[in-house]
């Protein structure tokens, strides 16, 4: 088996969409029909079904996780032997998230990465989540803005990856996620600039908004 392999299955375990499975099995609407169109944990709650919601960001992060942890199994048993293994790693992880941003099986209409990338960060160093879920926590209870708290936690990434593996392939990658999670945080951004982002609400049902709100 070749790096390449793994890191192309890294991409395909990422590719899979668990807002739309989970809705698909438990009878709700499509995610990309409904509130933001974005097939993530937050759009899914939209339709006032908690648990749909949670295993959707379960599943998000779970796959991610995944994805890292099987490259590393199949490196350290000898399957295969790359000249770098960090820098497969990387890719594996790095590969893993851009298959939820751009999913093979979705039409390349994926999510924002924040679950997947926190998946990601547990398997390459429980440290570094620890770190990047304690800046995410802080800021979400402190400014109720989901959106704030995932824009924050990413930029404090890649500073907390150079703390913990230095100038490294891991580090890089980190990077690059932080970059394309802001990218995809745009029109959170702007909605934040412009104090129109919704708040998190805590307790109440909710109905699923009509197609085209923008929101996250």
């Amino acid at each position: 088996m070749s790096s390449l392999v793994l890191i192309l299955g890294g991409y395909l375990i990422g590719s899979i969409s668990f807002a739309v499975l989970i809705s698909r099995l438990m009878g709700l609407p499509n995610p990309h029909d409904y509130g933001s169109g974005n097939p993530g944990a937050t759009n899914v709650l939209r339709t006032g079904n908690k648990t749909a919601a949670a295993l959707t960001l379960v599943g998000d992060a779970v796959k991610g996780g995944f994805a890292l942890w099987l490259a590393q199994r199949f490196i350290s048993a000898g399957v295969v032997t790359p000249a770098s293994s960090e820098f497969v790693l990387a890719g594996v992880a790095l590969a893993a998230f851009l298959g939820h941003l751009y999913p093979l099986y979705s039409g390349f209409r994926g999510g924002k990465g924040v679950a997947t990338t926190a998946g990601i960060l547990v398997v390459m160093s429980p440290p570094l989540a620890g770190v990047v879920f304690g800046v995410w926590l802080l800021v979400a209870l402190v400014s109720r803005y989901s959106s704030l708290a995932a824009i924050t936690a990413a930029l404090t990434a890649p500073f907390a990856a150079a703390a913990v593996f230095g100038q490294s392939w891991y580090t890089l990658a980190v990077a690059c996620m932080t970059l394309l999670l802001l990218w995809r945080h745009r029109a959170n951004i702007g909605r934040l600039r412009a104090g129109t982002e919704s708040r998190i609400r805590f307790g109440g049902s909710r109905k699923a908004p009509p197609s085209g709100d923008g929101r996250e």
